[in-house]
């Protein structure tokens, strides 16, 4: 069983659910919270009946943004300590070899935006918030959300939304793509569990491969982006898995 002081983690088969349980600090991210998300996915790197991660928040808030209590006495040596911090831990996730679903519950705001940008698939309470706000605060965004948000609902609206410091509704982020789907909140969490328990049903190493060749190949060329598919492609007939299932498919 794993235990934290700022989060709580429950294990239903091959889906976890992590939780970020500061909810007195709206689930702010501190030094602390960031330290054990990433030990959090240190230890599922570690459990192989894991499949896939719903990460969500206590509360009435996601993560309203990094922990500006922290950050006010920072000089800028120390600045940049603690966005290493919150870069390292968030690239952590998006390179995990779990699949991880935000599932917004409310607000998601600086950090909290980033967090969620670095999980693969984003959906939302239609009392979600989502806002890149930190140039009203004389810094920019400091966890990847200048390389992440850009990447997901491309150049123009990202630099509008990091300099306008804008918030915007659930309704509007899907719009734009940058979450997946809206739900009621009282469904946002069965239906987050719900896609994972669907995608957990898949072949564990086709989907894993899957998601390497997506964030590889969206960091490089096209070209080189279809050689690394193919790579991963050939590597999926070395395995029993691949072999029993298409022996079932033509044997129906």
């Amino acid at each position: 069983m794993m235990e934290f002081k700022t989060l709580l983690f429950g294990k239903q088969g091959p889906v976890g659910i992590l939780t970020i349980n500061q909810p007195e600090t709206l689930n702010a991210l501190n030094t602390s919270v960031l330290k054990e998300l990433g030990q959090a996915f240190d230890k599922f790197a570690e459990d192989a009946e894991l499949r896939v991660i719903v990460l969500t928040g206590a509360g009435r808030s996601f993560v309203a943004g990094a922990d500006i209590a922290e950050m006010s006495g920072l000089d800028a040596e120390a600045g940049k300590i603690f966005g290493q911090l919150g870069a390292s831990v968030f690239r952590k996730i998006e390179l995990s070899e779990k699949i991880v679903i935000a599932a917004v519950n409310g607000y998601a705001l600086g950090g909290g935006c980033e967090l969620a940008l670095a999980c693969d698939i984003r959906m939302a309470s239609e009392k979600a918030k989502f806002a890149q706000p930190e140039t009203g605060l004389g810094i920019v965004p400091g966890f990847s959300g200048t390389q992440r948000l850009p990447r997901i609902i491309g150049v123009g609206k990202a630099k509008e939304l990091i300099y306008t410091g804008r918030v915007i509704d659930a309704v509007e982020a899907c719009r734009i793509g940058l979450v997946n789907s809206v739900t009621e909140p009282g469904m946002l969490l069965s239906e987050a569990v719900k896609m994972a328990e669907q995608i957990a049903s898949r072949s564990p190493l086709a989907v894993q491969y899957a998601k390497e060749a997506i964030n590889r190949g969206i960091e490089t060329d096209i070209d080189t982006g279809i050689a690394i598919e193919n790579g991963l492609f050939g590597l999926c007939f070395a395995t029993e898995e691949q072999k029993q299932k298409m022996r079932a498919f033509l044997n129906k």
